[in-house]
């Protein structure tokens, strides 16, 4: 984030797009029932979607991080509850 705020778009321009596109799946197309699912409707009815859908796109790759570092599987119902 720079001083004002926004989002600064640092990194590999495609992987941002990924994270965004596979956010969007998650809101809008996913019927599976996840904990990143759930905060991300809710976070949609009060920001929008566009910023939800960052957000969820942010939270995704915080997920994947630790994933990597720990060696983890995915746990779709793992989280703080939403």
């Amino acid at each position: 984030m720079d001083y004002n705020g926004h989002i600064s778009r640092r990194g590999d321009h495609r992987v941002r797009n990924l994270l965004y596109e596979a956010a969007c799946v998650i809101l809008t197309r996913s019927s599976a029932e996840s904990t990143l699912r759930d905060w991300g409707l809710k976070l949609r009815e009060r920001v929008g979607f566009k910023r939800a859908a960052v957000a969820v796109a942010r939270k995704l790759s915080v997920v994947m991080h630790a994933m990597l570092k720990s060696g983890e599987l995915f746990d779709k119902t793992a989280g703080a509850p939403a």
